[in-house]
């Protein structure tokens, strides 16, 4: 079988004492306490330690200065149960079993996850999604705590929430860089909290708080129409939301890595939603065809990887590729083509920096 081969460069991390622990894989983890009661919003990370950010209390991971990112996850069923929350460390997903942060960080950047996990914990993925958009989907906005059980929400959706985090504890912000980056479901969290992100720029918030980027990494939605939208697909209100961004220049990338969301069976492939993006087509061969959930996650591996090596090549002297590293106008540039990229060589390695692409044309 072939293993997600780890790639980053060996650091001597002196570790001194913080909100929270860290285990022998430098897996930053979390306390109980977090998993009894509703926790989410935005944590900030610094090589494998994480603080909770909270409005008017001085964050040690954060500096308004810094450019930042932040990443959001998807769907966690049974996460709550296990005291498992995604970070930035993907061994528990088979990928690289180090800190992908510490790219980021080494750049200069501040690093955070928006988490959403205990609503997001749904046996059924169209419940979780619900909650992004409404608080009267199928699940209302409950939430599951470690007993197993599901406890009332409050009256807010999931987007409006990590909209809020971002807004009261990033009012100082002063760096024109910021990212935002959802995985699966996820993404369309990103989407959304950008949108609203661009509405509260266009009524006084800080404008530095409208992302330059936003990357969607392995997209999901899923299929079919939904009450609490109206009767619209959860992709026709993302693509939508999408346009709005582009007018006011935000730079829309996705990185698509298995046929999750792409093969029409179990998610919508949104392949119109796609065709505005600067869009990309990963090939984690590492992985054998079967291996859907790990192919899945690859997406979230190469991406916050990227930023470390040069950007990918388009063959044929077409220029830059796609990724994390890969210049502002450049993907601007990609996203307004009528091509994509699609991975030609380094399928079988899961680092960056053998990887090139051909030339595609849109979906």
């Amino acid at each position: 079988m072939f293993k997600f081969l780890t790639y980053f460069h060996k650091k001597i991390v002196i570790i001194v004492t913080s909100l929270i622990s860290l285990n022998s894989f430098a897996e930053v983890t979390f306390p109980a306490t977090t998993f009894q009661q509703l926790d989410y919003g935005l944590y900030w990370f610094d090589y494998a330690q994480a603080e909770k950010a909270e409005p008017g209390v001085l964050n040690n991971y954060y500096s308004p200065e810094k450019p930042t990112v932040i990443y959001i996850h998807g769907w966690q069923n049974g996460s709550v149960e296990d005291q498992r929350r995604e970070t930035f460390n993907r061994s528990i997903k088979d990928g690289p079993n180090e800190d992908l942060s510490q790219y980021w960080l080494d750049h200069g950047y501040n690093v955070g996850i928006l988490y959403w996990n205990q609503f997001a914990d749904e046996s059924e993925v169209k419940d979780a999604e619900a909650k992004i958009y409404s608080t009267q989907g199928p699940r209302n906005m409950r939430w599951k705590s470690l007993d197993g059980n599901y406890q009332s929400g409050p009256n807010k959706n999931v987007s409006q929430l990590l909209f809020e985090s971002i807004r009261d504890n990033m009012q100082d912000f002063a760096n024109e860089h910021f990212r935002i980056a959802g995985h699966s479901l996820g993404n369309q969290i990103a989407i959304e909290v950008s949108k609203k992100l661009n509405d509260a720029v266009n009524n006084g918030l800080n404008a530095n708080l409208l992302p330059d980027r936003v990357a969607l990494l392995d997209p999901f939605y899923s299929q079919g129409e939904k009450g609490y939208l109206n009767d619209q697909w959860t992709g026709e209100v993302a693509r939508a939301s999408v346009d709005t961004l582009k007018n006011a220049n935000v730079i829309v990338e996705a990185y698509r890595s298995s046929a999750t969301g792409s093969s029409g069976i179990a998610g919508d492939t949104n392949k119109a939603l796609m065709n505005k993006t600067a869009f990309t087509e990963l090939r984690p061969w590492n992985f054998y065809f079967w291996q859907i959930a790990q192919k899945h996650d690859a997406a979230v591996s190469w991406y916050f990887a990227s930023i470390d090596f040069a950007p990918p090549q388009l063959r044929r002297n077409r220029g830059d590729a796609p990724s994390a590293a890969t210049s502002d106008n450049k993907t601007r540039e990609l996203m307004n083509s009528n091509y994509g990229a699609r991975q030609r060589s380094g399928a079988y390695s899961a680092t960056p920096s053998d990887d090139n692409f051909d030339r595609r044309n849109r979906l």
